[in-house]
C-alpha cells in the first residue's frame, strides 16, 4: 500500500471516530461469512458502525485524534474491528447478544467510553450497564418529578379528607 494511500485511510478512520461517541475495538477473525454478515446486519440496525482496521492505521488515526488513547495501543494486536457508536452501551449490548448464540466471537479487546478506556472481554457486562445519555436524563426527570408528585398528592388526598371532616361537622351542627 502507496503512502499516500495510508494518510487517506488514517484520515477516513480519524474522521469516522470524531463522528462518534464511543468505540469499540473488537476481535472478529473468527467468524465464518455468514457470522459477519449477521454482526453487519445486527450493527446496522442498531446504528453501529462496524469497520475492520488495520491496527497501525488505527494507532495513527487515535494519534491524531486529541486526547490520550495510549491505554488502548496495547489492544491493537492480531485482528481488529473498529465499532463506532453514540449510545455508550449499545455495541456491548449487541455483542452480548451476539456472543449468547456463539461464546467463542466476536470478543471484545477494549473500549472507549464517555472518555473511559475499557480493556478486556471481561468489561462487556460493565460496558452494557452503563446508561445512555437520554436514559438518565429520563431517570434525572423522574426523581425531580417524584417530590412534586408526591406533594401534590399529599395536597389533594389531604384536602379531600378536610373537606370531607368539615362536611361531616357542618351535617352534624345542623
Amino acid at each position: 500500500m502507496k503512502k499516500e494511500d495510508k494518510g487517506i485511510i488514517i484520515e477516513k478512520i480519524t474522521e469516522t471516530l470524531k463522528e462518534y461517541a464511543c468505540f469499540y475495538l473488537v476481535e472478529t477473525a473468527g467468524l465464518n461469512a455468514e457470522k459477519t454478515s449477521a454482526l453487519r446486519r445486527a450493527c446496522a440496525k442498531a446504528d453501529i458502525k462496524l469497520l475492520v482496521v488495520k491496527n497501525t492505521l488505527l494507532h495513527k488515526a487515535l494519534e491524531n485524534m486529541e486526547g490520550d488513547y495510549s491505554e488502548l495501543y496495547e489492544a491493537l494486536k492480531g485482528s481488529t474491528s473498529l465499532m463506532c457508536a453514540n449510545v455508550g452501551n449499545a455495541p456491548a449490548k449487541l455483542l452480548k447478544d451476539f456472543i449468547k448464540k456463539d461464546d467463542t466471537l466476536p470478543r471484545l479487546k477494549a473500549a472507549y467510553v464517555e472518555e473511559t478506556v475499557y480493556m478486556g472481554a471481561d468489561q462487556l457486562d460493565a460496558l452494557a450497564a452503563i446508561k445512555s445519555k437520554n436514559e438518565l436524563i429520563a431517570d434525572v426527570v423522574a426523581l425531580l418529578q417524584s417530590p412534586a408528585k408526591n406533594v401534590i398528592s399529599a395536597l389533594t388526598s389531604g384536602g379531600t379528607k378536610l373537606h370531607g371532616i368539615l362536611e361531616t361537622l357542618s351535617k352534624k351542627e345542623g
